[in-house]
Order: C-alpha cells, then sequence, then structure tokens
C-alpha cells in the first residue's frame, strides 16, 4: 500500500512538473495555446529628441506596441508633456544606471552624495553594466530606480511596466533583487524572461544556475499577482547594417525589414518581449551616437506594410503591458 502510494505521488509530481513546462505565461493570462503572443518594444524614450519623436511615430505610425521612459535624461519632459495628451500610450520606465555616449551625459536623481557608487569621475553614470556591477551596492542601484519611479509619479506619469536600460539591473543577483522588489512593492510589472526563454539564452549564454534563478523570480512575480514574460528578443540593436544601405531609406527598410520578418520565425509560443530602439535622427543625433542607422532602420521597419503584413502571416498577437497586467488581475493563482 506505501509503495503505491508513492508511486501515485511520484506520477502525480511528474504530472504537475510537465504541465508547469507546458505551460507557457502567455497560457496563463487567458491566451490561446501555441499562440505567440509579442510587445514590441521601444527602448530609450526620453534621452533626446530624436528619440522621442521615433518612438512616438513607431507606435501612431507603425506597429510597436509599448515603449519606456528614461528618467535622469534630459528629454524627459517633453515626452510625458505628450503622454498626458495621449495617456494611454503604453509606457513604463527604462531603468536607468548607466550613461554610455562620449559627449552627451546624464547623471543619478539621487546626486553623489547619496549614490556615490554610481557616479564616475565625470560626474555621470558609468558608461558600462561592467563598470556599475564594480562599484555600486544594491542598496544604492535601489535607492536610485526608486527615485526615478518617485519622479514619474511626481510628474503625474503612471508606468505601465519596469525594464533595464542596458541591461544592467541582470548584472548582478543583488540587483536584481532589489529591481524585483521595487516592482512587487508598487504593483508594476517588470520584465523578466522566466518561461523557456529559449531566444535571450541562446544570446546571452547564461548558466543554467542563473537561468534557474530568473526562473524562481519568475514564479515569485506570478504568485505576486504581476505578468511574467516567456522570453525577450534583444538582438535587432546588434545587428550591423551594410554601408551600401546606411544613406538609402529605402534600401535601410527592405533590408531590416527582412531581417525582422527571420526574426520572428525564431519566435516561440508564449508571450515575448522584442527590444528595439525606433529613432527619428535629426542632424543632431550623430553628435550624440553613430547608431543613427541602425535606430532608423527599426522606426522604418515598424512603419513597413510588409512587416505588418508578415505578422498577420505568421499569425502573431501583438500586446501590451498594460493588456497582460490587466489578464494578469484576472487569472488564478497556482
Amino acid at each position: 500500500m506505501k509503495q503505491l502510494l508513492l508511486l501515485s505521488l511520484f506520477f502525480w509530481s511528474s504530472y504537475l512538473h510537465a504541465q508547469t513546462l507546458d505551460t507557457s505565461y502567455a497560457e496563463k493570462l487567458g491566451y490561446p495555446k501555441g499562440a505567440k503572443v509579442v510587445i514590441l518594444h521601444v527602448d530609450d524614450v526620453g534621452m533626446s529628441y530624436d528619440s522621442n519623436l521615433g518612438a512616438i511615430d513607431a507606435m501612431t505610425k507603425g506597429v510597436a506596441t509599448s515603449c519606456s521612459v528614461m528618467m535622469p535624461c534630459p528629454w524627459v519632459p517633453a515626452y510625458i508633456h505628450y503622454w498626458k495628451e495621449h495617456p494611454t500610450t503604453d509606457a513604463g520606465l527604462h531603468l536607468t544606471l548607466t550613461s554610455e555616449w562620449k559627449e552627451y551625459r546624464w547623471g543619478p536623481l539621487m546626486g553623489k552624495p547619496a549614490v556615490p557608487g554610481l557616479v564616475d569621475n565625470e560626474g555621470d553614470m558609468w558608461p558600462s553594466v561592467e563598470d556599475v556591477v564594480k562599484h555600486a551596492t544594491p542598496d544604492e542601484v535601489y535607492a536610485e530606480i526608486k527615485a526615478q519611479l518617485e519622479r514619474a509619479k511626481t510628474m503625474g506619469f503612471t508606468p505601465t511596466h519596469l525594464d533595464s536600460h542596458m541591461g544592467t539591473l541582470f548584472g548582478s543577483v543583488g540587483f536584481m533583487q532589489v529591481y524585483v522588489k521595487l516592482g512587487i512593492e508598487n504593483h508594476i510589472p517588470v520584465m523578466m524572461p522566466a518561461g523557456h526563454a529559449t531566444l535571450i539564452e541562446a544570446q546571452m549564454k547564461f548558466p543554467d544556475a542563473y537561468m534557474n534563478q530568473i526562473r524562481s523570480v519568475g514564479k515569485t512575480l506570478w504568485t505576486s499577482g504581476l505578468p511574467v514574460l516567456d522570453d525577450l528578443y534583444n538582438e535587432t540593436y546588434s545587428w550591423p547594417v551594410p554601408d551600401e544601405v546606411k544613406n538609402d531609406d529605402k534600401k535601410l527598410q527592405a533590408w531590416k525589414t527582412a531581417k525582422y520578418i527571420d526574426m520572428l520565425k525564431q519566435l516561440k509560443p508564449g508571450l515575448t518581449m522584442v527590444i528595439m530602439h525606433c529613432t527619428a535622427p535629426t542632424e543632431v543625433f550623430q553628435h550624440i551616437s553613430d547608431s543613427g542607422p541602425v535606430r532608423k532602420g527599426d522606426l522604418l521597419v515598424m512603419e513597413d506594410p510588409k512587416f505588418k503584413k508578415a505578422l498577420e502571416n505568421q499569425h502573431i498577437i501583438l500586446t501590451t503591458w498594460r493588456e497582460v497586467m490587466e489578464r494578469r488581475s484576472k487569472a488564478p493563482n497556482p
């Protein structure tokens, strides 16, 4: 009898484990089994005039569905003024701990006395993730990202989600813990690819132990009433733009749309966030960064009817952080 009971428990636990692996977070949110659900997301809003214009055009003239704002940057007020006139826009916080450009920079909202580990020898944020991990403590990181959320609240801006500029908040377990803490405390969704994570694992080559931690964090977020991503695609910025298409919008659009369509074919069922940097570069942007063609290409793809048709042909369901949070509020806890 005892052996029979143990055998029954074994098969039941195996069944539950299989169910967990087979059930995507998208399914848990009420999407059909096997559905490919995508958030087409624009980073770096508020960084510059050009970034604001590109994000707005990508979402109003194109098929992008979401964006996030860098609160320490100088063009934040202009975007928030736009957002207040269009409050249904899906906009979150691009929590910012780095300042990566040489001539165009920003510092932490908390100031050097409060967060000295986040400040470099120019008085701005460090230019790389590695620098932040080396010099800053999780407590300093938490103080700064909380200040960024508080600035949003002061401005009357209610973010739909939190994510991480340059992935800095995934740079250490301590950073990730305070990132998740901020989301749970304020009941704001947190970008966390904690499902099958096929694409982000292939790109980042995270150790199994680290991915297990991410999946554990995902379960914590879910049981806290927040939605969770199954996967994250973050390679569009790293595609090198051929010289022969950089200065020809039609060629640039055709080249990058083809790349995006190939990317869609790689998506697995579940909820995936695709990160982009849609920008409409003016003559000034070249003095900020040499990434203008990469960013303009993203914008041109979002406005390309061929890409919209590809989304339809591949039965991609587009969504927003606002919608997945609404779905999570109606979904049962395990």
